[in-house]
């Protein structure tokens, strides 16, 4: 079975909005394209697909667009190419690479884990927070900004039950934000 991975930046005071921590530097881009790599293929919710797919398409021309930094140019261009799946009800079709998934979301997302392949790779706020409830999630890895937002989005807010965590894997960046990768403890049965 492949596992699922939920990775997200998240401040010290848990605010997960994308624009809410440091500005991307050589170091995170070259972190971020590696877990867009090694990834099996994305799931994403309809919002964060959107926003993803306003980012990071290549554009029609080829070219990529003036602001995208030369660092950011390997990020943009795997997950680019990234196989997508986009759980929605509302939206009639996707591309760029992407598979709508509909559904009962266990069973969905179950089907998806059982396929052949690298693992699986979920950002975003609402889906993750759905998937987490459902025991669904394998790893957490969350990358702390050393930032206090003070608003926005918090990193799995409303989560129904606590889920107990190990550290598997620690990593710092120059930048002083620290990737934590967790994977939850499992009651014996």
């Amino acid at each position: 079975m492949r596992p699922l991975r939920y990775s997200i930046n998240v401040t010290l005071d848990g605010c997960c909005h994308h624009e809410a921590g440091l500005p991307p530097d050589e170091e995170s881009m070259r972190f971020w394209t590696a877990a867009m790599e090694d990834a099996g293929a994305l799931l994403y919710g309809r919002v964060t697909y959107q926003m993803m797919e306003s980012a990071w398409r290549r554009p029609s021309t080829g070219t990529w667009p003036g602001w995208m930094d030369e660092h950011e140019i390997p990020f943009a261009e795997s997950i680019d190419r990234a196989k997508k799946y986009v759980v929605s009800s509302t939206l009639d079709s996707v591309d760029w690479n992407a598979e709508l998934v509909r559904g009962d979301l266990r069973q969905e997302v179950e089907r998806l884990k059982q396929e052949p392949g690298p693992g699986l790779w979920v950002g975003g706020v609402t889906l993750p927070l759905a998937l987490a409830d459902l025991g669904l999630i394998d790893e957490y890895e969350l990358v702390v900004q050393p930032v206090l937002a003070g608003r926005g989005p918090t990193l799995l807010a409303g989560l129904r039950e606590r889920v107990q965590l190990e550290l598997v894997d620690r990593q710092e960046f120059r930048s002083g934000a620290v990737v934590q990768r967790y994977r939850p403890v499992r009651a014996p049965s």
